[in-house]
């Protein structure tokens, strides 16, 4: 559809509008499953899904390819939706556990889905776009007719006001407890921007891996977050609580890029990918101590603004980190992983020092 010169700032205005629209509609977004009912957002979510998946299998033009992106940023209501109904059906006590499996199957995905869409690329460049379609399409009936509608919504009037895209970002900031943890949460989504913007980048300058390599990276990299998502949250937050656990995560992971920081060694690099891995295991925790801050009436609410947060760090973190990583790279390409050292400092003391308590 383009020239091959301006395939990168092309692809990267894709990527920006696409987490702008996140930003800006996930929140409202969630205010409307909090009045009209989660099933019929998610529905929303997925059907807009599928047709931009079928747009982008057949359309021509690049405008129509740019508008259809653009609209699918909606599509991220899904993850809001589908956590605030884990949110719905689980105690506080359990929500870390099965926040966990709902990061597990990101895992999976992040396995699976590439050597699906490669393989099916190799046989047309319509195919992995096609089999995207359909699996949307199957997610449609699934939430069609076997997902029931989890919460309950009052007969009150509608607050037109809350449509506003800042109005739910607003009401979060009431909240005295959750602005913290609000504020961890971007800090933690933006250092895990780095490793989605730089990881290609950085172990080819460093270690000059081939494509195998870096593919066998990013295989056991997904394996191991889905077996850590899946497995070791339940025993680690009733252990040490979803407090702990969150510490423990970024702990890890902050010990991770250090060490990528400075080592020039290509087998540490590779050993150091399930202490990555393993790091994930804050973000479970960090949403379930979200949870706890508000009511049931509010998690979809809730869930909306923390996913415009994922978006917001979608926006900023390969802007920032691929500027800085550019600057610094003829000197010192593991500066990048420094910053993120620092950014998870800059967190720490931000981790509530008690137990959530709702407001």
């Amino acid at each position: 559809m383009a020239g091959t010169d301006n395939v990168s700032a092309l692809y990267g205005t894709l990527l920006a509008l696409h987490a702008l629209t996140q930003f800006l509609v996930t929140p409202v977004l969630g205010v409307l499953s909090d009045r009209l009912g989660r099933r019929p957002v998610l529905l929303l979510a997925l059907a807009d899904s599928t047709i931009d998946y079928l747009v982008m299998a057949f359309t021509p033009h690049l405008w129509l390819l740019f508008i259809s992106r653009t609209i699918a940023g909606l599509t991220a209501a899904g993850v809001a939706m589908i956590t605030a109904t884990i949110a719905d059906v689980t105690p506080e006590a359990g929500r870390a556990r099965h926040f966990g499996l709902f990061h597990a199957c990101f895992g999976a995905g992040f396995v699976v889905g590439p050597v699906i869409g490669g393989l099916l690329g190799d046989i047309s460049l319509r195919a992995p776009f096609l089999a995207a379609a359909a699996l949307s399409s199957m997610n449609v009936l699934i939430a069609w007719f076997v997902l029931p509608e989890t919460h309950r919504t009052a007969h009150r009037p509608f607050p037109w006001r809350t449509l506003n895209p800042l109005a739910p970002l607003r009401w979060a900031l009431t909240f005295r407890t959750l602005i913290p943890l609000l504020t961890v949460f971007l800090l933690v989504s933006l250092v895990g921007q780095t490793y989605s913007t730089l990881w290609v980048l950085f172990v080819t300058d460093r270690f000059h891996w081939s494509a195998t390599e870096i593919g066998l990276s990013l295989g056991i990299f997904g394996a191991l977050v889905t077996l850590v998502q899946a497995f070791a949250i339940a025993p680690l937050t009733t252990r040490l609580g979803e407090r702990g656990t969150l510490l423990l995560g970024i702990g890890c992971e902050a010990i991770a890029l250090l060490v990528l920081a400075f080592t020039h060694a290509s087998w540490i690099a590779f050993g150091l990918i399930p202490l990555i891995a393993f790091g994930g295991i804050s973000a479970p925790a960090l949403r379930a101590l979200q949870s706890k801050a508000v009511d049931g009436e509010r998690q979809g609410q809730l869930q909306g603004v923390v996913a415009s947060f994922v978006s917001l760090a979608a926006i900023l973190g390969p802007l920032a980190f691929g500027g800085i990583y550019a600057l610094s790279r003829p000197d010192w390409t593991g500066l990048v992983w420094i910053i993120g050292v620092a950014i998870f400092a800059v967190a720490l003391p931000m981790v509530p020092k008690r137990a959530v308590e709702q407001r």
